[in-house]
């Protein structure tokens, strides 16, 4: 029994495995052989069409010729000056008078001052009443607010005056206790600290200005004086008291007094030894604590009678700020609701629209051609109109002029000043003449909007002359005459093709065609100029190959010795799978069956389905400019950056196919 009968399971595993890796060596080999396929096709059709006789191709024989380069645009007919009226009304108006279109204005008509359009002002009538008397109210509050500033002015005044008088008193308190010299040292000591807020008593020993009672001035040396005068005298008072009691107290012993004298004479003593007692108490008292209060209490009464001078300037100042902001409020208030009257004004008058000028009438419906199919925006009786919308355009048909969009590729040949034929749908056997007057800088936003990969440029060409049947909005198709060119070699544009950068064509000589570098100069919708490369009488195809061969037979001959030239290895499993696909591709066979497939040659429809739709629409774009030429596939005409994104696409393709396998596996 071999190892697959005993493990069934496993056997089936290897099976599927062996399926998976199959599939994703045919993926590789389709992935890698594709683009060679389609490559081999394509010279071999071209080979084929190389040789053909010459009686079968069509052909274009150069020749020496006039070339005129002209801008062929179509436009409409526009006036060069116009006047529009707009609704100035805010918001949205309703139309209640408009003069029929079509109207022509004379001078006559301005004169007189004709309304052309009335819009509805009830609305407007009440509003500028209601303006009129907010700026009544304005104006008396800026009266009333100019009066409280002046008023503010003189309380100012006043405060001002009361605060230095306090500072004034408090001065002269301080001198008054303690005497001008006394204090103005004082305030000195103070001043040279640069504190004012600073206790006295950390600045100076209060108390030592009593050691020299002679400095003193003023209240404290008069209360100073008192108390030393009842200290003696209530000393002499109990000296003489003592004297009498001793008296009293001999006769009382000799029996010459009474107890009750003698009693009398002790009370006197201990009475005038209280008041002896008091008398020191009041002087110690002065010294210690009344002194010091006092002086420091004045002298501060003094610094905050000038902090409170501080304050009521500052005070002043902010009142009078604020009486100030008051009156500039009530003047902005003012001059606000002037604005407003002045506004309600103007847009009860802009209600009324007249004749500015001579012109004809056209609605600015008429210039608008998306509101000229919807109610939007519609001009007539009874529709409404908003800001700044035009109401009426009055163009001067005295001067016209054709405005046209030019397409980006021709844009830079059209200039100022060069002469242009006009031609009218409306009148095709007139033919006006005229000249580019203004092209535009930029290209056309709206147009921009509607189609964004097409850029035009509004370009603006006058028309000579005054003619009577040119008609605003009219539709004409103007030619720019941009160089004329006389005896050049000329060819139709369709027989030059670009092939790495340069410009060839493809001359008929000898039943072959044979590829030829040109140099072009100017062209128009038919013919292009050739400064070099071909002479007058070459026979040109009119519809050159997609991919040449020419140049290539040498490198892949090249190419082909160095393939020889290097030693052979043994060929993978994938690509022993992919030499089927390669014999199916040298025989010309196709290896997609599906006519509708739009993926690249090679991707199978499954894996094409599998794909985004931007990656689809990317691969049909590529498909389509291998179909026309403009993409080679073979190496040999890559250039190296070319080359090396090719090398990275087939990599990343090959790890792609190497994960799918791997996550359908087990």
């Amino acid at each position: 029994m071999t190892e697959n009968d005993k493990n069934p399971g496993s056997s089936g595993l290897k099976k599927i495995y062996n399926l998976t890796a199959g599939r994703r060596i045919w993926l590789i080999a389709v992935g890698l052989l594709a683009m060679i396929v389609v490559l081999m096709i394509l010279l071999a059709s071209n080979k084929s069409g190389a040789s053909a006789p010459a009686g079968t191709l069509s052909t274009f024989k150069a020749r020496k010729d006039d070339l005129t380069i002209t801008v062929t645009e179509s436009g409409s007919i526009k006036a060069r000056n116009s006047i529009d009226l707009k609704s100035e009304v805010e918001g949205r108006a309703t139309i209640i008078n408009i003069v029929p279109e079509g109207s022509y204005i004379t001078t006559e008509d301005v004169n007189k001052g004709k309304v052309l359009v009335e819009l509805d002002s009830g609305d407007l009538k009440e509003q500028l009443s209601q303006r009129e008397i907010d700026f009544t109210t304005a104006e008396a509050s800026y009266a009333q607010a100019k009066e409280a500033y002046d008023i503010q002015v003189k309380q100012n005044e006043s405060d001002i005056s009361a605060a230095e008088l306090k500072v004034k008193f408090a001065l002269m308190d301080f001198q008054k206790y303690l005497g001008e010299t006394l204090a103005n040292r004082l305030i000195e000591i103070v001043a040279e600290a640069n504190d004012p807020n600073a206790d006295i008593g950390t600045v100076i020993n209060v108390n030592s200005l009593l050691d020299d009672p002679n400095s003193l001035g003023g209240e404290a040396s008069q209360r100073l004086g008192e108390l030393h005068d009842n200290i003696l005298l209530a000393e002499e008072q109990l000296k003489e008291a003592q004297n009498k009691l001793d008296w009293t107290i001999r006769l009382r012993e000799k029996q010459y007094v009474s107890e009750t004298e003698l009693q009398t004479d002790r009370l006197s003593v201990e009475s005038l030894e209280i008041k002896y007692g008091q008398a020191k108490t009041n002087l110690n008292l002065f010294n210690v604590y009344d002194f010091s209060k006092q002086t420091q209490k004045l002298l501060s009464d003094y610094y905050e009678s000038k902090r409170n001078l501080d304050r009521t300037y500052a005070k002043a100042r902010s009142q009078l700020a604020q009486a100030r902001a008051q009156l500039e409020s009530a003047k902005s208030r003012l001059d606000l609701q002037q604005d407003r009257l002045d506004k309600s004004k103007k847009q009860f008058a802009a209600c009324t629209m007249k004749a500015p000028g001579p012109g004809l009438v056209v609605y600015g419906s008429s210039l608008n051609p998306w509101r000229r199919y919807s109610n939007e925006g519609l001009i007539a009786a009874g529709e409404q109109v908003y800001q700044r919308q035009t109401i009426i355009s009055l163009p001067d048909t005295s001067e016209m002029m054709a405005e046209i969009t030019v397409h980006e590729s021709s844009v830079d040949k059209v200039k100022p000043g060069q002469k242009a034929t006009i031609v009218m749908d409306a009148f095709p056997d007139q033919v006006l003449h005229g000249e580019v007057i203004k092209i535009a800088p930029l290209p056309d936003q709206q147009r921009g909007w509607l189609s964004p990969d097409v850029k035009v440029y509004t370009t603006n060409v006058g028309i000579e002359g005054t003619h009577d049947f040119l008609k605003p909005g009219m539709s004409a198709r103007v030619e720019i005459l941009v160089e004329q060119l006389p005896d050049v070699l000329i060819v139709p544009v369709q027989v030059v093709a670009n092939r790495g950068g340069r410009k060839i064509c493809f001359i008929v000589k000898g039943g072959r065609t044979e590829e030829r570098e040109v140099t072009t100069g100017l062209f128009n919708d038919t013919y292009v100029q050739i400064a070099d490369g071909l002479q007058a009488g070459d026979d040109v195809l009119l519809n050159p190959p997609r991919i040449t061969d020419t140049k290539q037979e040498p490198r892949r001959q090249v190419a082909d010795k160095s393939r020889k030239s290097q030693p052979q290895t043994p060929a993978s499993p994938g690509e022993a799978q992919a030499e089927p696909i390669v014999a199916q591709a040298k025989q010309g066979r196709p290896l997609m069956t599906d006519p509708n497939f739009a993926g690249p040659p090679g991707m199978t429809p499954v894996d094409f389905n599998q794909l985004d739709d931007q990656t689809k629409e990317r691969m049909k774009q590529f498909r389509e400019k291998m179909q026309r030429g403009e993409i080679s596939l073979d190496p040999n005409q890559m250039d190296e950056q070319a080359r090396e994104r090719f090398r990275k696409f087939r990599n990343r393709s090959r790890e792609q196919s190497d994960g799918a396998a791997t996550r359908q596996a087990p």
